[in-house]
């Protein structure tokens, strides 16, 4: 018997001759080969009248069982179930060790010990990521939606060893392969997951959609978009609305994609989450519904939208120098796509509505970037202010401007 500090291999003597699998109730014939009952039982059913293992003419077809060997199979079990359910230690785990693990026959037992050992350090997690073996085990796991814990354990792992994947192209491609389920048991998890295993489903199917044909893959699964929407609208947790926001901003760059979004209900789902920030809101989510808009505003049908929801428009003007910088170049990019672009003269009077004069007025005198001070100028044309002689006049001792 071999062992080391993960493993146990099986004793020959434990397995049986015939299923060559551990022999759960050991009986012995008269010729004094032992074997596992069910499958002992199965070959003299058959009609067999000798030895399976000698082949020799079997005087008596009874068998008795073999007791000694039944309670040192079960000692040998129990030792390996302690080995594997045994605290998982940094300095002692060997490349060798880890794939001895994870071509361990019980996933059950194997899994659980892989992550564990990969949430303790980004280290293992390189370590783990560059074994063989464990991306195919984790890909065909994740492409069952049947699964069950093992599945929930896949996408865990899957989420944590992410970034640390070395052919990025080549797991992608095997994972969005189309006779596969992977996005299915992906959607699966977002719609009946815990809100953990939600968040790395979402932050997963980011990671997938690394061009466009990936992310129409993954945005024409049926029902993925509307449940994406539906966490953003029905979530209080921030970090998962946070992680659906990203998603849903990296699969819908193709404009098909960016369409659907819209005749979804994207844009009003955002504007009731961005009218409900304040200051104690996280930046990063700011940023991201902003860029939802930003997004949906490079079509026709979000500009309408947009254009015709005066809430949405003194959402976005709300924002402009309140919160970032790269809130304020979002809004700015929406203002000046629906407003100025576009002329949509409803998203004009919004804007006229929600102080949007001022706001830009003070753009202008801010430290914004070049891109974003053309944008302010264009929509002060709506207006039919002269910038420079509405410049000068303008008294802004007393307003307090972030630069932009």
């Amino acid at each position: 018997m071999v062992k080391d500090d993960l493993c146990i291999t099986i004793p020959t003597d434990f397995r049986c001759p015939i299923s060559l699998d551990v022999m759960k109730s050991p009986v012995s014939l008269c010729t004094g080969v032992t074997y596992d009952r069910s499958s002992i039982q199965k070959w003299l059913d058959n009609g067999n009248n000798t030895c399976p293992a000698t082949m020799q003419v079997l005087q008596t077809k009874d068998f008795v069982p073999n007791h000694n060997l039944h309670r040192l199979i079960q000692i040998w079990s129990d030792s390996l179930h302690q080995r594997l359910h045994s605290p998982l230690s940094d300095s002692s785990l060997s490349s060798d060790q880890l794939l001895r693990l994870i071509n361990h026959q019980s996933r059950a037992d194997s899994l659980p010990r892989l992550l564990s050992f990969a949430s303790e350090s980004l280290d293992n997690r390189r370590l783990l990521s560059g074994i063989d073996g464990l991306l195919p085990l984790l890909v065909d796991l994740l492409c069952n939606v049947h699964a069950g814990d093992l599945l929930d354990q896949a996408v865990r792992l899957l989420h944590l060893i992410r970034t640390e994947i070395g052919d990025k192209e080549r797991f992608v491609k095997t994972i969005l392969n189309t006779d596969r389920n992977s996005i299915s048991s992906l959607l699966l998890i977002l719609r009946k997951g815990t809100v953990e295993l939600k968040i790395c489903s979402a932050n997963l199917l980011e990671y997938l959609a690394i061009d466009a044909e990936a992310k129409i893959l993954i945005a024409e699964t049926d029902g993925l978009m509307q449940e994406l929407l539906k966490l953003i609208n029905s979530q209080n947790d921030t970090t998962l609305i946070e992680s659906v926001l990203s998603c849903l901003i990296s699969i819908s760059m193709p404009k098909r994609i960016k369409i659907k979004l819209v005749q979804l209900g994207v844009i009003k789902s955002v504007t009731k989450l961005l009218s409900e920030s304040n200051s104690s809101s996280s930046s990063s989510m700011t940023e991201k519904l902003l860029k939802v808009l930003e997004t949906a505003s490079t079509v026709r049908e979000g500009r309408t939208e947009i254009g015709e929801d005066s809430v949405c428009v003194a959402a976005i003007v709300q924002k402009v120098l309140k919160v970032s910088n790269a809130a304020t170049e979002h809004a700015v990019t929406t203002l000046w796509s629906v407003c100025y672009l576009f002329r949509d003269e409803k998203a004009g009077e919004a804007l006229t509505k929600a102080n949007g004069l001022t706001k830009i007025l003070l753009l202008m005198q801010s430290n914004c970037s070049p891109p974003v001070r053309q944008m302010a100028r264009d929509l002060l044309k709506i207006f039919r202010i002269n910038s420079k002689s509405c410049l000068s006049s303008y008294d802004t001792k007393t307003t307090h401007i972030m630069p932009c």
